[in-house]
């Protein structure tokens, strides 16, 4: 018996598919490190000074570009393209709001500058948070059960991560714009870090690094997803029958 043609319009989908899936796995670690170098870059000795905005909006651009790929697969599923058009226009929220972080860098005494930089954090974190829904949507339709249950599991926890790290943040952001809230707190501190000035001094630029360590955790598993995911899409394409 000869072998069943394979469907041109399904093999494009799944071409877009992989595309969009390889271009969120390798951009989210970019997308971080660059957004991270840009925010804190010297004025005078850095590489990355005289591209200005473009790199980070580049690598933001190139995350919705892989969410836009992903759009050509199963367009008649609502579930899984409301959850993708959820998805994508965070990330052309993420894509309007990454000039900030060069112009922060050049005035940060900007408090419109400042502002644009939180509420990006803040979009990232909920960026990723959507990124999860979709790989959870885009698993249900894929003929694997372990990827299912792994992938129902992993986003799951990820999310829980996700909430707890912007609650985290605005614990952090009420403790530096808010110090009278905690006047209570200090004064059972020692002398040394009785004074609300020493206190967030270390709290600015630790909070900073805690928040970015903490969300390395929730990227990685959430790259591992991507993944797993691609690969079983490779291997649902070249060992199913023709």
């Amino acid at each position: 018996m000869p072998d069943t043609p394979p469907n041109p319009e399904l093999l494009r989908s799944l071409g877009h598919l992989v595309r969009g899936l390889s271009a969120l796995f390798w951009g989210l670690p970019v997308t971080l490190l660059v957004c991270v170098h840009t925010c804190l870059q010297a004025a005078d000795t850095e590489i990355l000074r005289h591209l200005g905005a473009f790199p980070p909006l580049l690598t933001t651009a190139w995350l919705a570009f892989g969410l836009w790929q992903l759009r050509h697969f199963q367009k008649q599923e609502r579930i899984w393209i409301r959850a993708l058009d959820r998805a994508r226009m965070i990330s052309l929220v993420l894509v309007g709001l990454s000039p900030f972080l060069f112009w922060w860098n050049r005035l940060p005494d900007e408090a419109f500058f400042g502002i644009a930089l939180e509420v990006m954090a803040l979009t990232g974190l909920m960026f990723l948070s959507s990124l999860n829904l979709v790989l959870q949507r885009l698993a249900a339709m894929l003929p694997d059960e372990n990827l299912r249950q792994e992938t129902r599991y992993f986003c799951t926890l990820n999310r829980y991560l996700l909430i707890g790290i912007i609650i985290l943040g605005i614990v952090l952001y009420g403790m530096v714009q808010f110090p009278e809230l905690l006047s209570e707190l200090l004064s059972h501190l020692p002398d040394r870090w009785s004074s609300p000035a020493e206190l967030f001094r270390v709290i600015g630029p630790g909070g900073f690094w805690l928040m970015v360590f903490l969300t390395l955790l929730p990227l990685a598993m959430t790259m591992a997803l991507l993944w797993k995911t691609k690969e079983t899409i490779f291997e649902s394409i070249f060992t199913s029958p023709r």
